[in-house]
């Protein structure tokens, strides 16, 4: 059952309106919550008022009347930043970004709140802004905050080798500018929380759009004064979380503030203006990255420097620039490396992880990199590629880059040459020519690029789960991983019935609950597959042990004679020797006067494994794009798409599928059409569909995959992440076809997104 693509066990309920997302909850008798916020980038807050004439049955909160003036936790501390200066969750003084939140407003309807919220005046007194983190280290720039006098949050660096020597001794050095855009994720659901306090059981119940509810109890509870065991947070049906709901928000600690405060539910759903404005966004960096090589396109050494925009606070802390830091590497043997990325304050939306989190940035650097080598020395670029790769007979390989455990990274398996070949004979490179000149007779010009990619998937410290075989023959598996849409269920249930011979329909998936399952870190970082799923695997493997100990000590036979198959256990070849699952279950269950079985871990048919994590996989590939451009309009359609993709072991090819097109289309996006923009004063300009440019079905090209499978030895099921492999290179390959495209034009481009409107400037230039 592992490896079989089976069909998404968690879609009919979806696809037929029977989900439940955050505003599906009925709150008869609560409140809806509107955020009054700010609509200046930089200002002092000089006076709230309120006209009461307009509020009718609505309430106003302000950080005061909450006790909400005190910061939130940086929720990835680091001793690395300069300056930890974090919102509260209510600005009372200083506002730093358009669309911080200032006041809440509650009432019995969600249009009474609106009504309210637009009753409630903000005196400003506007500060000088820095909107451009380009020049945010300027000594003349603004700074972002009052009290500070730099804009520097913290800089990081990694060097290794002789840089200095390198670019001394080298026949050739280049060096070019590059430019990552800032973006939103853009979920299909935006951010959403209901906050109830629990009279009964005296301790706050939290539902939230969010892909870490154990982070989101341990920060709100710390914050609000109260013991874990006093808050449980649950994780329903979310739709699309990409990052941004990894972190721990404003509205959580406010609507958790006013529950307790209340007494009542209370529920906020975020509107897309909202989500434009305050849920987290992506990428944005800039830099110059500077490469010497020999003149076969070997690279001798490499120095970059980064500006890396981490916005107005550092809630998400500096985890985004250190992965882009550490990943600096790629793929290639690189002698020398200096890399530095200052992480600095602008007065715009914070910034944190977004699919990919920082390995785009490093991934775009590297590739650059390549191509410009080989138009310097007018070589193939795969041949540049395959000069530097990194050799399989050296797996593993040893960086001299320290990962966040202090310790080496080790890339542990792969074949980097065998992608790339494979990626191009698939994308048939060979007659590329043949169509570059049918293209011509239509007055298009085309071009294909090639990015090759690894990517760290999995981050520490455990995850655990428990799986019970219940009284009705039915399995249930408790785990901390929340789901936003990843096919975890459908996933968890195949391990299930590999190892206890159930139909996957017969297996309940209960994750992303406290106070189901107490413990767990968050589905970010491609980690669940070698985390959560691996201790399914590991206690149903264990729990299915325990299951043929136990018959056949009944049936007088051996436990390596017990087959699990059709929900009963069996000597294998002997017909009618079957016990159900269900029946073993009932006879542990705890009877009066009774006895546990000598076998048993815990009361019942259940086994709990708790699964140590034992370092990062490292997932790789190589993504080839074949576009066509019209120079008249400037616009680019992407002709073809070819992935090849290694994540390990593939748990279920048809969901790892889907995973790819997602992040294809999702790249897509970042590298042609999504740029979140501010006017110079920090007006948001880009707060809607209608100007926030989505890739649509109908701009996806097909789009063949290829999976090669090098198992991870470091998790019990071999595998690698693969969330985040489609979007990682994608801005890479785009960029290097649309720049093959115009090779004959000379046109250069280290920037994306790439619009129509640049193309047909630059080529008009």
């Amino acid at each position: 059952m592992i490896g079989q693509p089976v069909r998404r066990l968690e879609d009919p309920r979806l696809i037929t309106g029977s989900g439940r997302f955050i505003d599906d909850f009925d709150i008869e008798n609560g409140l809806h919550a509107v955020f009054v916020r700010s609509i200046e980038a930089h200002a002092l807050i000089r006076s709230t008022s309120i006209d009461g004439a307009n509020i009718g049955k609505a309430r106003v909160f302000t950080a005061s009347d909450l006790q909400l003036d005190r910061p939130m936790p940086v929720q990835n501390p680091s001793p690395l930043i300069e300056r930890p200066i974090q919102a509260p969750p209510l600005a009372h003084n200083e506002v730093c970004y358009v669309g911080q939140p200032i006041a809440v407003v509650v009432a019995p309807s969600i249009h009474e709140a609106i009504d309210a919220a637009e009753s409630v005046e903000i005196e400003y007194e506007p500060l000088p802004a820095i909107i451009d983190h380009k020049g945010a280290l300027d000594p003349r720039a603004a700074t972002a905050h009052l009290g500070t006098d730099s804009n520097l949050i913290a800089t990081l660096s990694v060097a290794y080798g002789n840089t200095e020597l390198a670019f001394e001794s080298a026949p050739r050095t280049l060096q070019f500018s590059i430019d990552q855009h800032r973006g939103a994720a853009a979920s299909l659901e935006g951010r959403g929380v209901l906050a109830r306090w629990d009279r009964h059981e005296d301790r706050l119940l939290l539902w939230t759009s969010t892909q870490a509810p154990h982070a989101v109890r341990a920060n709100v509870a710390s914050y609000l004064g109260l013991s874990q065991d006093e808050i449980r947070v649950i994780a329903p049906d979310v739709g699309g979380g990409f990052g941004p709901k990894a972190a721990v928000y404003n509205e959580e600690y406010v609507l958790a503030a006013l529950a307790k405060s209340l007494r009542m539910s209370i529920k906020w759903v975020e509107r897309r203006r909202e989500h434009f404005m305050a849920t987290y966004h992506q990428r944005g960096q800039s830099g110059s990255v500077h490469v010497a090589f020999a003149d076969d396109g070997e690279i001798l050494g490499l120095k970059a420097r980064f500006v890396h925009d981490c916005g107005a606070y550092v809630p998400y802390g500096v985890v985004v620039p250190l992965t882009t830091l550490r990943l600096m590497s790629g793929p290639y043997v690189i002698p020398a490396l200096d890399v530095v990325i200052d992480c600095v304050f602008t007065n715009t939306t914070p910034t944190a992880a977004v699919r990919g989190a920082g390995r785009p940035n490093a991934n775009f650097a590297l590739e650059r990199a390549m191509d410009s080598i080989a138009r310097e020395l007018g070589v193939n670029r795969a041949d540049v590629r395959l000069r530097n790769f990194i050799q399989p007979d050296s797996m593993p390989y040893e960086l001299a880059i320290p990962g966040s455990d202090g310790a080496p990274i080790k890339y542990d398996s792969g074949d980097y040459p065998k992608a790339l070949k494979t990626a191009l004979q698939t994308a048939d490179i060979d007659n590329f020519a043949a169509r570059k000149s049918e293209s011509s007779e239509s007055g298009l010009l085309r071009g294909y690029g090639i990015a090759s990619y690894i990517e760290d998937t999995g981050v520490g410290p455990y995850d655990g789960a428990r799986v019970e075989i219940l009284t009705n023959g039915e399995v249930l598996v408790e785990t901390g991983a929340a789901a936003q849409g990843q096919g975890h269920a459908t996933v968890f249930a195949q391990i299930c019935s590999h190892h206890l011979g159930v139909s996957p329909s017969k297996v309940r998936i209960r994750g992303g609950d406290t106070g189901r399952y107490g413990q767990g870190m968050a589905t970010v970082a491609s980690r669940t597959a070698q985390t959560a799923a691996s201790a399914v695997h590991t206690a149903a493997a264990d729990l299915a042990q325990l299951i043929k100990r136990m018959v056949a000590a009944d049936l007088e036979a051996a436990p390596e004679d017990i087959v699990l198959e059709g929900g009963s256990a069996s000597v294998v070849g002997q017909p009618g020797t079957e016990i159900a699952l269900d029946r073993l279950a009932s006879n542990l269950q705890a009877k009066f006067g009774g006895s546990a079985l000598p076998d048993q871990e815990t009361p019942g048919l259940s086994i709990e494994r708790v699964l140590p994590f034992d370092g990062p996989a490292f997932a790789y590939g190589t993504h080839i794009a074949e576009i066509e451009l019209d120079p008249e309009t400037g616009q680019v359609s992407v002709a073809s798409y070819v992935v090849v993709h290694d994540c390990g072991t593939l748990l279920n090819p048809m969901i790892v599928d889907g995973q790819i097109d997602g992040g294809v289309a999702h790249g897509l996006g970042n590298a042609l059409r999504e740029s979140i923009a501010y006017s110079d004063s920090g007006q948001p300009l880009t707060t809607s569909f209608m100007d926030y440019l989505l890739t649509t079905a109908q701009q996806m090209p097909p789009i063949p995959k290829i999976h090669t499978e090098t198992p991870a030895p470091n998790n019990p099921l071999g595998a690698k992440g693969a969330g985040e492999g489609g979007t990682i290179p994608v801005a890479a390959a785009i960029v290097s076809a649309i720049e093959h495209a115009l090779a004959d034009r000379d046109v250069v481009i280290n920037h994306y997104p790439v619009s129509m409107e640049w193309i047909v400037r630059n080529l008009d230039g």
